[in-house]
């Protein structure tokens, strides 16, 4: 890799770190056995999503806020974020004693509004995207004099985030791959820095949402392009268009950047609660998707660390998230068989599915439809099942009884 023409250096990212060290403490790295054995090397989870307020965004926010001259401060700031940066600006003006406002999109997560408030930030939330709260951010700047704090495109941004790089050649000092979700790319991006100056045989990768990735557009481009699509549960990483400081740092000093399904993301959601016992929002898991999803099928030499980004996840969502994980992996099975009105046929299926080893969840009796007939009844099942293998085995058995089974596995 060619190093970049950026301002950004490990001398400033080691200046953040020390100036971090008073604010936050390092986060935790764990061997993960579940994934190792997946992936046949050694994976090791650098655990963001335990830092203060939740996310790395405190480092950048904070390294970034202290270095405001004091007649800047006294104008305060002003952000645009789904969350994490929220927290981040509103956690970092609490402790220097400057006033923050913060503009997010109107379906930002509640508890993330609710934690940025109790930060004592002043909230609005306007715009369905980062990106469109980012222009009341930029307006509200122009006609007050607040100074945006920026949540990627920024050196001193890029700089504090940066420190979590330090962090994993302090903690994994044999490292070879780091796989690191990428939104505008601001960790990404200050992790490259440090790596490629202090260990340059350090793999780098960075993984996007695939419903919203505008980097892999904007590298074949070779300058940023606005992502045609923001389709993502991974709201964290849902940003439209590269920055001005982030894109060309990913550009030259990352390896390359992956995509992850929402399917991918789920299961990492749902594998990182049972496995790991770790609560990871979307964006978070990203890069654990990237690694489930090309296991056994991609050449990554490890030791790998894999960044868990952040953790502030709405309960609702997360529940959401883990039942979708589970149907992904198969521990959901739905459909449907008509049979005969009569006393007797409830129980007969419910004894067929016992009898293959399903726990039944729902059941519903459907008695009137196009294509049911006046002597029949429609019963609809979700069953809890133990993977794919399993599924196919139980409807196998169901059609084996004679039943008429109506399986749209894509709703399962």
């Amino acid at each position: 890799m060619t190093p970049t023409s950026s301002s950004v250096t490990v001398a400033e990212i080691r200046a953040a770190a020390d100036l971090l060290s008073t604010v936050i403490a390092p986060t935790p790295m764990e061997f993960n056995r579940g994934l190792s054995q997946r992936i046949g090397a050694d994976v090791y989870l650098k655990c963001e999503n335990l830092q203060r307020a939740g996310s790395f965004k405190i480092r950048g926010a904070y390294n970034r806020m202290y270095h405001l001259t004091d007649e800047e401060k006294a104008r305060g700031v002003v952000a645009a974020s789904a969350g994490n940066h929220a927290q981040g600006v509103a956690l970092a003006g609490q402790m220097l004693g400057i006033a923050v406002k913060v503009y997010m999109p109107v379906r930002a997560p509640m508890p993330k509004v609710q934690a940025t408030k109790a930060y004592g930030a002043t909230i609005e939330q306007v715009g369905e995207t980062l990106d469109e709260s980012l222009v009341h951010a930029r307006a509200w700047a122009e006609e007050t004099g607040a100074i945006l704090i920026h949540p990627f495109d920024h050196d001193d941004i890029v700089a504090g985030q940066g420190t979590c790089g330090l962090e994993i050649l302090e903690q994994c000092p044999d490292v070879k791959t780091v796989v690191v979700g990428l939104g505008g790319g601001g960790i990404l991006a200050g992790i490259a820095v440090a790596m490629r100056e202090l260990k340059p045989d350090v793999r780098i990768i960075g993984v996007q949402a695939e419903q919203a990735a505008a980097y892999p557009g904007s590298l074949a481009a070779g300058h940023p392009v606005a992502a045609t699509r923001m389709q993502t549960m991974a709201d964290g990483i849902a940003v439209g268009l590269p920055g001005d400081v982030t894109f060309p740092l990913v550009r030259d000093l990352v390896d390359s950047v992956e995509t992850v399904s929402e399917e991918g993301i789920s299961r990492a959601l749902l594998f990182l609660l049972e496995r790991a016992k770790l609560v990871v929002e979307p964006a978070g898991a990203s890069a654990a998707g990237w690694l489930l999803e090309n296991a056994g099928s991609a050449d990554i030499e490890g030791p790998i660390v894999c960044v868990l980004s952040g953790g502030n996840i709405d309960p609702l969502l997360m529940m959401r998230i883990i039942r979708h994980g589970m149907v992904a992996a198969g521990r959901y099975l739905q459909f449907s068989v008509r049979v005969p009105d009569t006393p007797g046929s409830l129980a007969a299926i419910l004894a067929d599915c016992a009898a293959a080893d399903a726990n039944i969840l729902e059941i519903e009796h459907i008695r009137t439809g196009r294509e049911i007939s006046v002597d029949q009844v429609e019963i609809a099942l979700r069953l809890e099942t133990r993977g794919p293998e399993h599924i196919e085995r139980v409807l196998t058995a169901m059609r084996d009884k004679g039943y008429q089974v109506i399986h749209d596995p894509d709703h399962d």
